[in-house]
């Protein structure tokens, strides 16, 4: 096998063995995950599953006790979250943690602040804006000031500003109105269709799966399942426990 045809295979992403805690307690067990170019790949679970806690351990806010982070050839595990960033892991976290008190405009700089490419990142800026018209009107606004669902779109767009090859999305959906949670995820949709490469996060289990190429099911910090997003929606104990089925 050639070396381009070894590198088209190996992942983007990949965890292997994490094992992460918070003090003494365990939330990570041996979490082996891969993401590939391209693709959107989901993480389901119950709350306090640990699917917060893989994406925290990606982007280098919680370090693993055992096991390793690799984004392509480099090794993430002792990196730290600013060099993570600049390395192409964008992270846009549960309960969006914008910048209440600067505007649209500031927190989207925000997102670009390890770049130094003016051209690229007003680039940027415009399929943001694409995207999000909402943002746009919102330009000046402060972000402490819009709606949950325009805070939702700015957490997205300030994590875009990166640029990254790997976008991580911790429940985009949560608190949001079924209206605003099926044009969230057609946003995903667009993005993953522009070559984006997402790991997503999200308690809504049918509506991950509906977008997302794979899934893995979380359970009390062990991954218990891995397949296709379709077969994952057929699997009789995913239809239960995560689709609501009887």
């Amino acid at each position: 096998m050639s070396a381009q045809a070894v590198a088209a295979e190996r992942p983007v992403l990949e965890l292997t063995d994490v094992n992460t805690y918070y003090g003494n307690i365990q939330a990570l067990k041996g979490v082996s995950l891969s993401v590939n170019q391209g693709e959107v790949v989901t993480l389901i679970g119950s709350n306090g599953a640990g699917k917060t806690t893989t994406l925290r351990t990606i982007s280098g806010i919680l370090r693993p006790r055992k096991g390793s982070v690799r984004l392509g050839d480099r090794d993430l595990t002792r990196t730290p979250p600013a060099e993570i960033v600049k390395l192409g892991v964008s992270h846009s976290p549960e309960g969006r943690r914008i910048f209440a008190r600067m505007t649209v405009r500031e927190n989207l700089e925000m997102g670009a602040f390890a770049r130094n490419d003016r051209a690229g990142i007003e680039e940027d800026r415009v399929r943001v804006f694409e995207l999000f018209p909402r943002l746009k009107e919102r330009y000046n606004q402060k972000g402490g000031t819009l709606s949950g669902g325009e805070q939702q779109m700015l957490a997205i767009g300030r994590a875009l500003m990166a640029r990254p090859k790997v976008l991580l999305l911790d429940e985009p959906s949560m608190g949001l109105a079924p209206i605003l949670v099926e044009t969230i995820f057609q946003i995903i949709r667009d993005i993953n269709k522009q070559g984006m490469t997402i790991l997503l996060v999200e308690q809504n289990a049918q509506m991950a799966l509906t977008v997302a190429n794979r899934g893995y099911v979380l359970q009390t910090g062990r991954i218990v399942l891995t397949d296709e997003a379709g077969a994952l929606m057929r699997n009789e104990m995913v239809r239960k426990a995560y689709l609501g089925e009887e």
